[in-house]
């Protein structure tokens, strides 16, 4: 072995003791800030700020001198930051035969630092299942407040953490399920922690004006239009609906008596939208219901008049009722023009003259006020999880107009009740909204944990623990929804306000802010997020479409099955509703307990892999057993 000579040494001890120097005078420059935090958290506070200082850095240079050398890298620094600089600086003293004096004693070591962070995740979480780190949290669709079997389902498929979205149901739905839970957790035998998300300044787009209400009706068709079967077809009375058998396609609801008088084999004629007559044969009557079949094609709509004939005399008649609403969502294409209007009005598409030319934009109601006080022209404006994006021409605090610049290929239809994200507009308002402030007082007796959404700053998570304080609750835990680009420019504070007051966590909402920071940052910004907090001993949930096919299809794509395998760098991953919810708890359980065998947080961890043997002759591998610490 090649002894390194002094001048090889010299500059990485150079540049490590400036590093540690810089660190210890960043925390004492916030040694009053220091104080404010929380005693049993002030190591993780202090180690946060030296992370911070080595961060202010360009390092890469030093990191190949030292892995030139055999040393450590400093590549996994975060969980005890002054103690990995002391290791590698311990080293080079003895290389170099010098010595830089007495080191003070780093808050936290490598075995505290990580210590401190499973500490801070079983307060806030709850314990870890014996066979993984990363718990699972589910988001409650409206059916658990009703469905008792599944919330008992999840818990044995494995949620750790059931998560209640404010800005869904209400406290009596609320209730129910933290009810069906309590009761799921007596019959299990496992504890289950509860998060409420408190729903948060609402930006969103409004309501669309309907186009009338319209049903088609029609035959089945095989692939090349032939008669399959005639279209079955409910008649059932608007006032007393009687449920329609299972062979019935198409349900309409009539007004007048007409139902009274009508026999199998008799025909019902009507003219549908288009002015073509049609007929519906009467196979079957049940109660003040009948079944009837149609041959053609027809659309009918509400009021359309369905006659009882016999001999060319109408014998009674009746008017179709109740159809649901048609709303046609807004076309958008590049080079068109969006107006946001902050008139509680419904939105419709542009007015066209007969020529095709726009007389009047697009409209849609935004709903959140304060962007019409603050949207400045050139600001950009993402619409529907950055399905449609644009350019703000201009706002005279009614409206805003948005110049189109993104949308698919064939361009993309806006809805109602989805996201707008302005993520150049430092937009000033408050997390907690007058909903929120009705809702603690409800939640604060029902769950763990409370998280806030529309986090900007370290102002608005003093603002929710001041609440709790009032409440009598600060001993609940808050996590603090990363999901725009302010509170990721400002997350250091934001940091230092939640350590105020633990238990806390941090949520990456990826889905909002992988459209505020722009989608090709949104892998180098959620590792910064995982970085910071892991300094700060600050566990983090993993959140937005993590198998989200798999929820809502059945069947999950490859993309998404390595996507839930990076959740591993979380204490948390969070599954959103969908269909085949159950199934896919049970699979990222199975997913992630066996990446936990391979990783903890970033570091790998080499146990024996059955890969791994390699016989003469090609003799074929053992066989995956229990002895190979493979999970079955």
């Amino acid at each position: 072995m090649i002894k390194p000579t002094s001048r090889q040494l010299q500059r990485p001890i150079a540049l490590l003791k400036a590093l540690r120097d810089d660190a210890i005078r960043l925390e004492q420059a916030h040694a009053e800030e220091i104080d404010l935090i929380e005693p049993s958290h002030r190591h993780s506070a202090r180690n946060l700020l030296h992370y911070l200082s080595i961060r202010q850095h360009d390092i890469r240079d030093l990191q190949q001198d030292l892995s030139a050398l055999g040393l450590s890298s400093l590549g996994v620094i975060e969980p005890h930051v002054l103690a990995s600089l002391d290791a590698v600086m311990s080293i080079l003293e003895d290389l170099s035969g010098q010595s830089m004096g007495p080191l003070p004693e780093p808050p936290v070591d490598f075995r505290t630092g990580p210590l401190l962070l499973r500490d801070h995740a079983r307060a806030l979480l709850g314990p870890a299942p014996q066979d993984r780190f990363v718990r699972i949290m589910v988001t409650m669709p409206s059916e658990a407040a009703t469905d008792a079997q599944l919330v008992k389902d999840l818990l044995l498929a494995g949620m750790d953490v059931m998560r209640i979205n404010c800005a869904h149901d209400g406290p009596a739905a609320w209730r129910a399920m933290v009810a069906n839970l309590r009761q799921a957790e007596r019959a299990v035998g496992r504890q289950c922690r509860i998060q409420a998300d408190l729903a948060g300044p609402k930006l969103r787009t409004g309501r669309l004006r309907p186009d009338g209400r319209v049903m088609r009706l029609g035959p089945k068709r095989d692939a090349f239009g032939h008669l399959m079967a005639p279209g079955r077809i409910w008649l059932t009375p608007l006032d007393g609906a009687e449920p329609a058998p299972p062979e019935c396609r198409y349900t309409l609801m009539l007004e007048g008596d007409l139902l009274a008088n009508l026999k199998q084999g008799g025909r019902l004629g009507f003219s549908d939208t288009r002015g073509q007559a049609h007929s519906l044969k009467i196979t079957g009557c049940r109660g003040l219901s009948c079944t009837t079949e149609i041959l053609r094609t027809a659309y009918v709509a509400d009021g359309t008049l369905l006659q009882a004939c016999r001999d060319e005399v109408v014998l009674g008649e009746a008017c179709i009722r109740g159809l649901p609403e048609i709303i046609t969502p807004i076309l958008l294409r590049p080079g068109d023009t969006l107006i946001l209007a902050r008139a509680d009005e419904p939105g419709r598409e542009a007015l066209c003259d007969a020529a095709g030319r726009v007389i009047e934009p697009a409209r849609i109601h935004c709903t959140l006020a304060a962007a019409f006080d603050q949207v400045k022209p050139g600001e950009s404006v993402w619409l529907d999880d950055g399905k449609i994006g644009g350019i703000a021409q201009a706002n005279d605090g009614a409206e805003i107009w948005v110049r189109i610049t993104h949308t698919g290929p064939q361009g993309s239809k806006l809805k109602a009740e989805k996201g707008i994200n302005f993520p150049d507009t430092a937009l000033s308002l408050s997390s907690l909204t007058a909903k929120d402030l009705e809702d603690l007082p409800v939640l604060v007796e029902l769950v763990d944990m409370v998280a806030l959404s529309f986090v900007r700053g370290p102002e608005d998570v003093r603002r929710l623990h001041d609440e709790l304080y009032r409440l009598g609750a600060n001993h609940l835990g808050v996590v603090l929804k990363i999901e725009n680009r302010q509170a990721f420019k400002n997350l250091p504070h934001i940091l230092f306000a939640g350590l105020g007051s633990p238990p806390m966590g941090v949520m990456i909402a990826r889905g909002d802010l992988a459209v505020e920071v722009g989608f090709e940052r949104l892998s180098e910004v959620q590792q910064e997020i995982l970085w910071l907090c892991e300094a700060a001993h600050v566990p983090v949930i993993w959140a937005t479409q993590i198998l989200e096919g798999m929820a809502k299809k059945g069947a999950p794509s490859r993309a998404e099955v390595s996507d839930a395998a990076m959740s591993i760098m979380a204490e948390c991953a969070m599954l959103n509703k969908g269909p085949n919810i159950v199934e896919t708890v049970r699979f990222l359980d199975g997913v992630i307990g066996r990446m936990d065998e391979h990783f903890v947080k970033r570091r790998a961890t080499l146990r024996k892999l059955a890969v791994a043997e390699f016989k003469p002759g090609g003799a074929p591998h053992p066989p995956l057993t229990p002895h190979c610490n493979v999970r079955q």
